[in-house]
């Protein structure tokens, strides 16, 4: 069956900005439940498309628009989790994890952050997170200090180490996928990985700072009685052995995407699959099962472990977005950000130099301020190709690669504005609300609002020194500051 094609006027393009800007302001208001939200503004752009001569998006486009890969992905690293679960891993861990904070909020919370955000450099920020919450959650409890404490900056850790390199964030696996840009893996790690390890140890800092009662200075000292053992003991053995290999193996497809081409949903997929199999023979070999419906294993798992809401808020989110993909209003708005930076760079008689950077930070801002209220997957998508020609008409050479980093920095940090903003905002934010710890717009926002302006502004100067002082002295340079970072931080503790 053939849908119709979308119109792609301006009109139709005003009535679809229009939806998104309802669905962030309701999303603040805070009056429904934010799944709510995403599925009443389909309805409505369905009933314009249907119903009028506005043609938004149809039902065979909205199943094009759907990304298939981050659902499937969301629902075999939920699935993983909960076997892991069964297995009574996470208490263990975080047994482990206070006694080397010695029961110290504030030390919990560094060794949190730090574990995510380099975790999210390996794999995708939305499996890393889905790992790292179990634990931050059971930590806070131990602790008995306010969760979002914890939550919020696990999950900016998250976007953060993502984007330090191309496998950390789908902005990033676009960018280097695409041949126009010629960068290889390595181009990330040696371009992105010096700015984003400053950014962390800002995100460290601001976050004692927003919490100080919980993680700050106040918060600063040991516990013991928080950091004794509650005796948690690690349970069927076997399966979590075969879990840890085979989850090995799904991380090992995750990082050889590029050698693969196979999206991450796919050994995700395939493992978990295994897994469950795994699991329901083990259990069957210490249960009968029963005339009644098997509620064992994967019923078991798909019931309580797997965020339905989640899944759903994101699959109508993706829809939404198609419309704006769909109506062409992205491309309007990339086509835009290039005609202003040709008409600022020809009305100040700019340099080709400070024309590079002027452009290099309108991408950046914008980019960040519209990854904040859209997926940054389908802007990245479309911005790659107008990125490009900009570049074939400003005749930059190799300094122009300074666009690419620019569009990468700010699809991939922007996200961390508001609470749609990223994949893995959405998933914290429901596995949070699933524990009974709700994480409201308005609160995310506020603390995430305010991280990602202040990477946005580091990004905004290294950029500047980027084209300015050169990329070898300003990476080697920081490189060497970090080092010295670590070692002050680790002589102060010693």
């Amino acid at each position: 069956m053939q849908g119709f094609d979308s119109t792609r006027d301006a009109l139709s393009q005003g009535i679809v900005a229009a939806m998104l800007v309802g669905v962030f302001a309701l999303l603040a208001a805070d009056r429904v439940h934010r799944v709510l939200v995403p599925i009443g503004a389909v309805a409505v752009v369905w009933l314009i498309s249907y119903f009028t001569p506005f043609k938004l998006i149809s039902f065979e486009a909205a199943k094009e628009a759907v990304d298939l890969n981050v659902i499937l992905l969301l629902f075999s690293m939920m699935a993983l989790v909960g076997v892991l679960k069964t297995t009574n891993v996470f208490p263990w861990a975080v047994d482990r994890l206070l006694e080397r904070s010695r029961g110290n909020p504030s030390r919990a919370a560094r060794l949190i952050i730090w574990f995510t955000g380099a975790l999210s450099a390996i794999l995708d920020n939305v499996t890393t997170v889905i790992f790292t919450y179990p634990m931050a959650s059971e930590m806070a409890r131990r602790l008995r200090i306010n969760g979002s404490a914890f939550f919020l900056p696990m999950v900016m850790a998250a976007n953060i180490g993502g984007t330090a390199t191309l496998i950390g964030d789908p902005p990033n696996v676009l960018i280097g996928a695409d041949p126009r840009t010629g960068l290889s893996f390595m181009d990330f790690i040696y371009h992105l990985t010096v700015p984003c390890t400053f950014m962390m140890f800002v995100l460290v800092w601001y976050s004692r700072r927003y919490y100080p009662t919980d993680i700050g200075r106040s918060a600063d000292a040991d516990h013991a009685e928080a950091a004794r053992p509650t005796g948690a003991v690690l349970q069927n053995v076997a399966l979590l052995r075969a879990t840890c290999w085979i989850t090995a193996l799904i991380f090992l497809g995750f990082m050889t995407h590029t050698l693969t081409h196979m999206p991450v949903a796919v050994p995700a997929v395939i493992g978990v699959a295994a897994i469950l199999f795994a699991q329901d023979y083990y259990y069957l070999k210490e249960h009968k099962p029963t005339l009644e419906e098997r509620r064992h294993g994967v019923l078991d798992i798909l019931e309580k472990d797997i965020e339905w809401p989640t899944l759903a808020f994101f699959l109508f989110l993706f829809i939404l977005v198609g419309a704006a993909v769909a109506t062409g209003l992205i491309e309007s708005l990339a086509h835009a950000l290039a005609w202003i930076i040709d008409r600022i760079s020809k009305g100040l008689g700019l340099s080709p130099r400070a024309t590079l950077l002027v452009a290099a930070l309108l991408i950046l801002w914008v980019s960040g301020f519209l990854s904040a209220v859209i997926d940054n997957i389908p802007y990245t998508a479309v911005t790659i190709p107008l990125v490009a020609s900009l570049l074939g008409k400003l005749d930059a050479g190799p300094d122009g690669q300074v666009l690419w980093w620019a569009l990468s920095l700010g699809a991939c940090l922007g996200g961390n504005g508001t609470l749609i903003g990223a994949s893995a905002n959405v998933t914290v934010t429901g596995l949070a609300e699933k524990d009974g710890k709700r994480i409201s717009f308005n609160e995310f926002t506020a603390f995430g609002s305010r991280v990602a302006g202040l990477t946005l502004v580091m990004s905004s100067a290294y950029l500047a020194m980027w084209l300015y002082i050169g990329s070898t002295v300003v990476n080697v340079a920081g490189a060497v500051v970090l080092i010295g970072l670590f070692a002050a931080v680790r002589f102060r503790r010693s």
